[in-house]
């Protein structure tokens, strides 16, 4: 563990505190957002994963399913994120707990920071994990279809977590360290230019900004690939609406999570590299940034299928073969193609669902969806 102590005792400051030691002044502002992000957040994530179990259990594609059991990892790690994290940082607003001595030996502050990379990290592969899928699902059909069994996303899934557990446990091998960092609240790596935590401060960087290039370069290629066979040359190949649908939510899950953790790695790498003193109000703003993607990623799911589109535009209720039903901005591009006479051909793998035109869902009728 990252902790010294010695007969002295009080002589000895444990590494995790060497840096910003207790007492802090503990502030009613910083507990109300840290109440308000841990609400809204659990109580998105549950929504969602009620709604990808019942997802699940009626979709009868290979490939849409590969899709939700990446999106349930995804939405049950933003889930156990925010309740670990936020477990621990309400209890200290409304306890004021000492670290010092409920955690002499900065065990419990090191799990705190693992946690934080863990659940940081993991988000961000597992979108990459997701545009890796869709790129392949996609511009290689065949050979994902011959290639890969059922079990195949389960598996990358906890390879990925695999992965990222393996570079939180890093500051426990000597590898950087990780700190209580103010307002006394919560743990983080120490980032720092100097020796290992130089290291591991551009370790936790460095895959973060990859695992964003790699959705945004795989997507973007999904994006043109499904445009051409739409609108191009390759109309004659067989797509899906549901193809199109997940790969809107892919988009929408890159974007968020690009807008939300672009700061924070960015603003680590730059403070390293520049050897200046950390700026803890900046580290603080950016990291209230990223915890908005775990809020934001289940509400993709849950809003933007087409189900609840066409609660919300009943114009858009038309035949689930048309790959035009719910993005109508498409229509006006492919109105001369020939594919138009063909498109009731394009799915019959996918069973139909249930449509019912209301003025304004509830949230029942959002999971029933």
């Amino acid at each position: 563990m990252n902790a010294s102590s010695s007969p002295a005792g009080n002589e000895s400051t444990p590494l995790c505190y060497s840096i910003n030691t207790p007492p802090f002044n503990r502030s009613s502002t910083a507990f109300t957002l840290s109440a308000v992000f841990s609400s809204l957040g659990l109580t998105s994530n549950l929504i969602a994963l009620v709604v990808l179990a019942k997802a699940y259990q009626r979709t009868r594609s290979r490939s849409r399913s590969f899709f939700l059991t990446f999106l349930g990892g995804l939405v049950t790690t933003d889930f156990m994120g925010l309740l670990v994290t936020g477990t621990i940082v309400l209890t200290y607003y409304l306890t004021g707990f000492d670290w010092r001595q409920l955690d002499p030996r900065c065990h419990f502050c090191n799990f705190f920071g693992m946690s934080m990379v863990f659940y940081g990290l993991c988000p961000l592969l597992l979108g990459a994990a997701m545009a890796i899928e869709r790129f392949v699902g996609i511009n290689r059909p065949f050979a994902r279809s011959a290639s890969m069994p059922g079990s195949r996303a389960v598996c990358m899934v906890l390879v990925v977590w695999t992965f990222a557990g393996g570079l939180a446990l890093l500051p426990l091998a000597g590898v950087g360290s990780y700190h209580l960092q103010p307002p006394g609240s919560w743990c983080f790596i120490n980032i720092s230019s100097r020796g290992g935590d130089r290291v591991f401060s551009l370790l936790f960087s460095a895959v973060g900004l990859a695992s964003i290039a790699v959705s945004l370069v795989l997507n973007t290629v999904s994006v043109g690939t499904l445009v051409r066979v739409c609108c191009g040359q390759d109309r004659g190949q067989r797509r899906r609406d549901y193809e199109v649908e997940m790969m809107v939510q892919l988009l929408l899950i890159m974007v968020i999570a690009t807008l939300c953790w672009c700061p924070l790695l960015v603003f680590i790498a730059q403070t390293v590299l520049s050897g200046r003193p950390l700026q803890i109000r900046r580290l603080l703003l950016f990291l209230r940034f990223a915890t908005c993607n775990q809020i934001l990623d289940p509400w993709v799911y849950i809003l933007f299928r087409r189900a609840v589109l066409q609660r919300f535009y009943p114009s858009l209720r038309v035949s689930r073969d048309s790959i035009m039903s719910l993005y109508p901005s498409l229509r006006r591009m492919t109105r001369r193609s020939p594919l138009a006479g063909a498109r009731g051909r394009l799915s019959q793998d996918e069973p139909p669902e249930s449509i019912t035109a209301t003025a304004t869902p509830t949230a029942s009728a959002l999971i029933q969806a």
